[in-house]
């Protein structure tokens, strides 16, 4: 029997509390709700009991450290958001309140999850920020790594297929659209201590489907990324990068 083999049989044996995704759904969205709305105490208290529920069944040594440590933190946090929806109307066209921003934008929704999942990740607490932002994968389609670190101030646009890895750094003031990814270079279990996602520097605009691989890749401050490009190396500042095809348009009506 191979070694595999013997992993697996072992595997099939063990049991995983995957019920506890639904309790983290339901942990997520409340304390989405508590950063937002005037709640009552017996809501944090009801979140506490949900966090100390998940966190024993994970056998999480010394989880109400962690809970009081994160609760201290959800104020720093809701001004931090307050400053990326503020971002979020003034510079998307389409939004026509504050209030939108907070109800009906994705990729806000997206941004606050990270959030609140990277500040429990900061936390040294396992598995429960990746199912969190897991969950806001599902509900937004923005996959953002809670191990990213990500600076005031920041604009998701339309949200769907964003995908930020775990090494990820994006400084202040920036911008990205639907499709972007920062990625690595290359998929290694070895590399997992190392840095492999790309940093992006203040000021940036990412445009739709734009993908930026490599941990030594920076995109320097007050760039401009285009639509659909591919950058593997460093980009200095005050840059702007577009892919360029050349199109053919000509009329039906021409039988040339």
């Amino acid at each position: 029997m191979t070694e595999n083999s013997k992993l697996q049989d072992k595997l099939v044996s063990k049991t995983y509390n995957v019920r506890i995704k639904d309790t983290i759904e339901t942990f997520t969205k409340h304390l989405y709700y508590v950063l937002f709305d005037d709640e009552p105490a017996s809501e944090l208290q009801h979140l506490e009991t949900l966090f100390l529920d998940m966190t024993r069944k994970l056998d999480v040594e010394g989880a109400f450290k962690i809970w009081e440590a994160f609760k201290f933190k959800l104020p720093s946090i809701r001004r931090r958001l307050d400053l990326d929806a503020i971002a979020i109307e003034q510079h998307d066209p389409a939004a026509r309140s504050l209030e939108e921003v907070y109800l009906a934008y994705p990729g806000f929704y997206a941004i606050a999850i990270y959030r609140l999942s990277h500040e429990l990740f900061e936390l040294n607490l396992p598995i429960i920020p990746r199912m969190m932002s897991e969950y806001a994968h599902g509900v937004t389609g923005t996959d953002i790594h809670p191990g990213a670190k990500i600076g005031d101030s920041f604009f998701i646009d339309h949200a769907t297929g964003i995908v930020i890895g775990e090494t990820s750094v994006i400084k202040n003031n920036v911008k990205i659209y639907q499709g972007v990814t920062l990625g690595g270079i290359q998929i290694k279990k070895s590399l997992s201590a190392t840095k492999r996602h790309p940093t992006i520097e203040n000021n940036v605009i990412i445009y739709a489907n734009a993908t930026i691989l490599g941990g030594d890749v920076v995109i320097g401050a007050n760039s401009i990324i285009g639509a659909n490009v591919c950058v593997t190396v460093s980009i200095p500042e005050n840059s702007i990068l577009t892919y360029q095809k050349e199109f053919k348009i000509r009329s039906r009506n021409n039988n040339d």
